[in-house]
């Protein structure tokens, strides 16, 4: 029954998503010819039996966003203190850590 992919459906257009709503009946799906891609892609998996949850794991991710706060309030200080050299530097680091942390999400 699950011949699709979450990436293959989330790439999808609505209409793509309807038509094939439309071959599957469940109570979920009352209503996915009004239904918009938000609603209508997490019901379908749903329906599909295809997992949707991308989270980043959960110590990981703490580790990461405690450092971007520590480093967030370091970039402030050096803004203070007209620092630019360790202000680009901060910055790039703060940048750094928020693409792995998006990374983990998709990863998983």
């Amino acid at each position: 029954m699950a011949d699709y992919t979450y990436e293959q459906l989330k790439d999808m257009t609505v209409a793509q998503l309807r038509e094939i709503a439309k071959g599957l009946k469940d109570d979920s799906l009352e209503g996915f010819s009004t239904m918009h891609k938000d609603h209508l892609l997490p019901a379908m998996c749903k329906v599909l039996g295809i997992h949707t949850h991308h989270a980043a794991e959960g110590a990981e991710k703490l580790r990461i966003k405690t450092t971007i706060r520590k480093l967030k309030t370091g970039r402030d200080a050096a803004i203070a203190a007209k620092d630019t050299a360790r202000v680009a530097a901060l910055r790039t680091e703060i940048h750094a850590l928020k693409r792995r942390l998006r990374r983990l999400a998709v990863g998983s």
